[in-house]
Order: C-alpha cells, then structure tokens, then sequence
C-alpha cells in the first residue's frame, strides 16, 4: 500500500505548489522558485531515514546528475541543500507532461516515437558510461518529458561507478521488470551491457504496453518475472507495424549473455537509426559526450547516421563497418533474409557511392600533398635552373589511323569474297516481336491487404501508413507487386504513382493529406509484364 507523503520543507527562495510522487526513500514535491521565477521539481529525502547508506546514496545521486545534466536527454539539476529540518533535497528541472510510465500502460505508443526516444536516451547512457557511470535503474518511469516533448533520464539513486560492476550485494530498489539476468545470479553482476538490457526492455515497454517478461492472465509476482527473465525466450512484439528489423534490435540488446548483447549504449542507439532508416523515418540526433580525453584526428568520415551523432571530443566507428564484417549476432537473433534498404547489418551503399563524387557529379582524386597537377609540367625544376624537358613526338594518331586502315581493308575482303563465292542463305520466317506465344496465365492477386496507420498526420506534418499483403499462389521470385493511393485528385499526382516492390510484400508510404476515403491499390506483376487484377486496402479511420 502506498505510503503518504510527508508534509513539504519550508524552503527559503522556494513556495510550494503540490506534490509531484513518492518513493521508497524521497518524496518529490512542486515548487516555484522565487529568482529567477520558475517552477521547480524538488526531492525531499524522508526523516524518517535513519540508514546512513541511503543518506549517501541520495548525495551520490545529487553529484552524478550534476556532472552529466548538461545533456540535452537528463533531468538537469540546479541545486542541492539540507532543510531547516535537517532534511537533504535536491533541487531539479520540472518535467511537465506525463512520464513514460505513466503513458506506456494507457496509450499506444507509436513505433516512430518509440525508436526517438530509444535513440536519445541511449546517447544519455552513453554519456553516463564515459564518465564512468552505470545507472541501474532505466524504466519508463525513470524517463520524464519536457516541455519540448523531448525524453529526460532521470533517478541516478542506485547508479555506481563502472568499475564497481562485481560489487553489487547491497543495492536496493533495483526495478525487477526491466532488470537483466545477471543482477540475479549469486553474486549478482553488472556492467554496461546491463544497462543495455534496460534500455531495451524499456522500448520493448512502450511498444507492448506491458512489462518484457510479464504474461496477461498468469502470476507475474517478482519470483516469476526473475525465473522468466533468466530463463524464458523474449517474445516477439504482437504489433503488424513493428517491423522485423526492430525485433531483431531487441532481441539483441536483450540476450541472456551479457556478452551477447551491443557492446554499448551507442551500439544499441546505432541499430535503432538503422530502423529509422529502413522506415523512411527522419534519423533522430543522437548527443554523447566523452569527457575521458582529447579527442583523436577527425577520419573525415561522411555517413548518414554519423552525421546524426554528434559526440564531442571524440571520433566514432564507422557505422557502415558492421555491413563488411560477419554478423556477430546471428547466433542470437537470426539474421533477416534478404537485404534491405537501411536494415541493421545492411550497408548504405547507394549513399556511400553518392558521397564519393563532387556535387558537380565529378569524381575527386587524392594525391600526396605536394604532388603536380596530372598531365602539367614539372616547372618547380625548370626554376631551379635545370632544362625543360624536350618535348616528344606523339605517334598515336598514326597508330590509330593504321589500325583503322587495317579494319577497313579486311571488311572489305570479306564482303567481296562472300558476294562471289558463298550461295545467299534460305530466308527463314520469324514470328512477330513481342507477342506472346504460349498461353502464360497471368499471376494470382495480392491476398488480404491490409492498411494501418504508423505516423498521425497533423498541422505541418504528413502521415505516414503501412500497406501489407499475402503472397499469391504460384508466386515467383521473379514477380513483384505494385502499390499506389486510388483515385488521387489534381495536385495529387505523386500519391497516385505507382511505386514497384521486389522480395517484399509492404510498403510504408506517405499519406495523400486531408483527404476522404483513401485507399491504396496492390497488383502482382510477372516478368513478362502481364498483371493481376487491383486489390485494394483502405484506412480505417476515413469512414
């Protein structure tokens, strides 16, 4: 049963409002700053705690937040005092909207801000591990929401240093449903992979509107969620527009063997671009800072999800490096069949080949430093005095007007000596061009497409839906579909092309805005260029 909270300090320069939550050991209560004038959120530890351990770990947790709440994705914290009442409370930004796990059990998180709010906060654990900190504690409700709509790490409580990993014992108020395998084993571990675990079972959360390991309708006490946790197979996400590319992420991240997993926070946010990209969606910025050291020489390296990470004092890997190397996760999650534009573990290589030439379309050349223009003069050695290279005959016209020469004489001999000697060849009859000559049925339709919404269009921003379908009977690899919006209006047009799809059976495509009754066209196509009948799939909610 839920204690209630304790009465709110009398703090100078603050004037209470309300109460914001209770935990174990603090109560969060609203405040409004007096200068400058703002709201503030402010943890109050209890007085009723006499345990000097928890007193130091609530001071921990005021240091660690300070030293990494420069970061655009944690909770910043502006002070930290004791009370007039000899109580310790840490003075931090208030997040106004409803946190994660409020929102994940009683709305439908889209798979969009799903991925944005995985990419974020894994810049923010990855900055917490450059600066030697493991937290511990990532869930959804330790993930606030800003005025700017924009993810906040928060509750630093139980974090500990990254060497501290094989130390563990005496932690408290680890959050079971979201905690890895290892912080249950005699003796409990931890490293950065946990908390790669978390991260993971955390986006898994927002999707599933569940906890990872819980199971509607069964017992989901503590004991059975750790047996599952260290025993049971993660289940897939039960949602058609989460795609298999993202499954496979968390499935990763979530392996029992730590070792298993992405080696980093970064690695994990790495993948979940990769999503984005498969999508079509808008790659999320990701922000790491290493305070470990100066930063090594720039490598110069031009790759879109490099430019979507902006870590300073620090080089990264490049991201396309992983497409050249043997999948190192195969044995975890089975690698997706085919290659797809964007997928974790595909390469980029259209934009790599794009990113090789000048915007003029012209290729560029590296030379060692110093080196002479191609095909100029060595002037720097006439300056010194020495003599100009004599210039030499060039006979290549010559030899080519031969070989040309040459060319001519023995087609003309061969003509002569067929018109003389060689009887003309019997005419053969042909059959006309491009007509079919056996009676190929044409393929079977596209089965049960279905249309649901992935992106909300609202002011300003287009929507976007995912068309699927089953493949027909008689099928060919060689055969494609072809998907487009029905019956698009003036102004429309682009809507209405249709847009071909080989190996696959979705397609994720803008929607035509403000529009009634919107319906996308499927057909199967064969080699030969015969077509199915047109199915069609509407949205739902056009009535």
């Amino acid at each position: 049963m839920a204690r209630p909270p304790q009465a709110p300090p009398e703090l100078a320069g603050y004037s209470y409002e309300t109460v914001l939550g209770s935990g174990g050991f603090a109560d969060v209560f609203l405040y409004r700053q007096q200068r400058p004038q703002r709201r503030v959120a402010i943890k109050v530890l209890l007085s009723t705690v006499l345990d000097e351990s928890v007193a130091r770990q609530f001071e921990g947790e005021a240091n660690v937040m300070a030293s990494l709440s420069t970061h655009p994705s944690i909770v910043a914290i502006y002070a930290a005092e004791v009370s007039a009442d000899h109580r310790p409370y840490i003075v931090m930004e208030y997040c106004s909207r409803p946190n994660y796990g409020v929102r994940f059990r009683r709305e439908r998180i889209t798979v969009t801000e799903a991925l944005r709010v995985g990419v974020q906060i894994a810049g923010a654990v990855e900055t917490a591990h450059r600066a030697g900190i493991l937290h511990r504690d990532i869930k959804p409700a330790n993930i606030l929401v800003t005025d700017y709509n924009r993810p906040a790490l928060t509750d630093f409580g139980i974090s500990i240093a990254t060497t501290g990993g094989q130390d563990i014992e005496d932690s408290q108020g680890l959050s079971i449903p979201w905690s890895p395998p290892e912080f249950f084993t005699d003796p409990p571990r931890a490293d950065v992979r946990s908390d790669v675990f978390s991260l993971a079972a955390t986006i898994y959360s927002l999707l599933a509107s569940a906890t990872p390991f819980e199971r509607r309708g069964q017992r989901n006490s503590a004991t059975d969620l750790i047996q599952r946790i260290s025993t049971e197979p993660l289940l897939p996400l039960d949602r058609p527009d989460v795609p298999p590319e993202l499954g496979r992420v968390l499935a990763v991240a979530m392996a029992k063997d730590p070792q298993a997993r992405y080696p980093s926070a970064l690695d994990l946010g790495r993948a979940l671009q990769q999503v984005e990209l498969g999508l079509s969606l808008p790659v999320t910025q990701m922000d790491v800072l290493d305070e470990r050291g100066p930063a090594p020489e720039e490598q110069g390296q031009d790759d879109e999800l490099e430019a979507h990470t902006r870590i300073r004092r620090v080089s990264t890997v490049d991201p396309e490096e992983s497409s050249r190397r043997l999948d190192r996760f195969a044995g975890v999650a089975p690698a997706l069949s085919g290659p797809r534009h964007g997928s974790p573990g595909s390469g980029a290589s259209a934009h790599s080949a794009a990113s090789a030439a000048e915007p003029g379309g012209e290729s560029t050349v590296l030379r060692p430093a110093g080196a002479a223009p191609l095909g100029a003069t060595p002037l720097a050695a006439t300056a010194a005095g020495g003599a100009a290279p004599e210039r030499t005959t060039r006979t290549w016209p010559w030899i080519v007007l031969a070989a040309v020469l040459v060319v001519l004489l023995g087609v003309g001999t061969t003509i002569g000596v067929r018109a003389l000697v060689v009887e003309p060849e019997p005419v053969t009859a042909t059959s006309p061009v491009n007509v079919p000559t056996g009676g190929a049925e044409p393929p079977g339709e596209p089965v049960d497409p279905k249309v649901v919404v992935i992106t909300e269009e609202s002011e300003g921003v287009t929507g976007r839906a995912k068309v699927t379908w089953g493949v027909p009977e008689g099928y060919t690899e060689d055969d494609f579909f072809r998907v487009r919006w029905k019956d698009m209006p003036d102004n429309y047009e682009k809507f209405g092309e249709w847009t071909e799809q080989h190996g696959r059976s979705s397609e994720v495509r803008d929607m035509p805005p403000n529009l009634k009754d919107r319906c996308l066209e499927v057909q199967t196509v064969s080699p030969d260029g015969q077509s199915s009948g047109i199915v069609e799939a509407c949205l739902e909610d056009d009535g």
